[in-house]
């Protein structure tokens, strides 16, 4: 089933022992962020957290505030409605392989496929509950039955998050934008600094599609559109993390996970459409005709502060909420955090995608400390010299693979999830010299250890046994390992042991 609220997905996980309520008023400014690094910290990505009484310069805000929703496997999981991403993975690998039908019985077959997507495409409605509450700027409303007032209420949400950060923050916002020659939606999520009451920043990097947008829209000098969603289904704030190819909207990819259309409605002041379940809706432009603004400093996901640069700035026409809403929020830092479990989401899920154009590929992993495309793991399946380089040259081609900057490649049989199994083959199977390949491209804008901004070097390392085509030319010694029939003579012995008397001492 799909979340119709994040209400409803807050009490799933307290019936299921995965929230905890914090009843004491809190800061937004750093106290938040304590509390929730703390839990993150814990294995396995402790709780998530719903602070009811969070505070900003000793005022009480009138929304809770949550955090550390998706922080675990298992929440990651319950986010999409399912036991585990693995199955969800699966799932989607059987539809991206389907082939015409060659009977009746793959007719059905193929036929449950099709039913399953009747839910990806997202659907228009005339109103829904984001719109209970309308705030508006600037303008008198067309619709009286509203409730218009300042929207200083909302401005109580966004957090300091660390000490030299700029200002405060949106750090989960959904933001909506469309192609203007071609009219395709993007769901991006860039944070977004407050600037003042009606005003924030927008921090779409310079590869993003939101980006891509604004460019087109500044070679013309038109106003932009933009709106920014919080809450609602959790599905959609994954899917707006998604790594998906240009062109193809976010709200399709949630479909099809809910097995439910999203259901939009049109926004108030611009020309735009979010999803009506949403819990909070910021309506609003980018000006290409206005100089750009500084923006930051901001500790980021890459455990360092993003130093200060220049961005477009949001200016609000018209906040919109539930009547009841909860905000949702996270924070970044050094890992592991909430983003590592939806990263590692995102590559379970697309792991097949991959698969498609990569068929030798067994498995992949951005381990936490890489901090998601600093580094990356993958094992393959290796038939040919020089096998591991194609592999290496083709992620980086692949959408937001283009910023990982090691890649280690390993044979079939290592675990590329355990990290330690990793790098002993990575010591044990590699020359440097021979096994590793420099090369250039783009960059993660947020990395400050690259020479210049947004370029960087890339480093790959063939970890598998080598061949005699790679420059080997003498037998690959085996992988110590004992007799299988020893170890299961040993087996019993310790069954039966176990289940001896204990001698006495007589």
């Amino acid at each position: 089933m799909a979340f119709d609220s994040l209400h409803a997905f807050l009490s799933v996980l307290e019936k299921a022992g995965e929230l905890r309520r914090i009843h004491l008023p809190v800061a937004t400014e750093l106290e938040i962020t304590e509390i929730a690094d703390r839990e993150m910290k814990k294995s396995g990505g402790g709780h998530a957290l719903l602070f009811e009484r969070p505070t900003v310069g000793g005022q009480t805000s009138p929304f809770p505030l949550a955090i550390n929703l998706l922080g675990s496997h298992r929440r990651m999981a319950t986010s999409l409605n399912v036991d585990s991403i693995d199955a969800l993975a699966d799932e989607l690998g059987s539809l991206l392989k389907a082939r015409p039908p060659a009977g009746f019985r793959q007719a059905i077959q193929l036929l449950g496929t099709a039913l399953d997507l009747r839910h990806a495409k997202p659907k228009m409605v005339k109103s829904g509950p984001c719109k209970e509450v309308v705030h508006w700027f600037n303008q008198e409303s067309p619709h009286p039955v509203f409730h218009c007032t300042p929207p200083l209420p909302f401005l109580t949400c966004p957090q300091k998050c660390w000490p030299l950060d700029g200002g405060r923050y949106l750090t989960l916002p959904c933001v909506v934008t469309k192609d203007p020659d071609t009219g395709e939606r993007n769901v991006g999520m860039y944070r977004m600094q407050v600037f003042d009451g009606q005003t924030t920043g927008m921090h779409w990097q310079l590869q993003k599609v939101g980006a891509r947008h604004g460019r087109s829209y500044y070679e013309t000098g038109r106003r932009m559109p933009v709106a920014v969603f919080l809450g609602g289904d959790p599905a959609f704030t994954f899917c707006a993390t998604a790594p998906l190819p240009d062109g193809l909207d976010e709200f399709i990819l949630a479909g099809y996970l809910r097995k439910k259309s999203v259901e939009l409605v049109r926004c108030e002041t611009i020309d735009l459409e979010v999803p009506a379940e949403a819990d909070f809706v910021l309506e609003g432009y980018v000006d290409p005709t206005e100089p750009l603004r500084m923006e930051g400093p901001f500790g980021d996901h890459t455990g360092y502060y993003s130093l200060p640069d220049l961005y477009p700035a949001f200016h609000l026409t018209c906040i919109t909420h539930r009547r009841q809403p909860v905000y949702p929020a996270t924070i970044v830092g050094i890992p592991p955090m909430e983003d590592f479990y939806i990263g590692s989401a995102s590559v379970r899920l697309f792991l097949p995608v991959l698969k498609m154009s990569m068929p030798e590929l067994v498995d992949l992993a951005m381990p936490a400390e890489g901090v998601f495309h600093n580094l990356v793991f993958v094992s393959i399946k290796k038939s040919y010299p020089m096998q591991a380089f194609k592999i290496m040259y083709g992620l980086w081609g692949m959408g937001q693979m283009m910023f990982t900057k090691y890649i280690v490649v390993v044979d079939e049989d290592v675990n590329v999830h355990d990290t330690r199994e990793v790098l002993f083959r990575l010591g044990a199977t590699t020359d440097p010299q021979r096994d590793c390949v420099f090369t250039k491209g783009p960059a993660d804008v947020l990395d400050h250890a690259t020479s210049g901004p947004a370029v960087a070097t890339k480093l790959g390392i063939d970890a598998t046994r080598k061949l005699a085509g790679e420059g080997f030319n003498r037998p690959w010694p085996p992988l110590i390992a004992m007799d299988a029939a020893v170890k299961s003579k040993i087996d019993r012995f310790f069954e039966i042991a176990t289940k001896s008397p204990i001698p006495s001492n007589q």
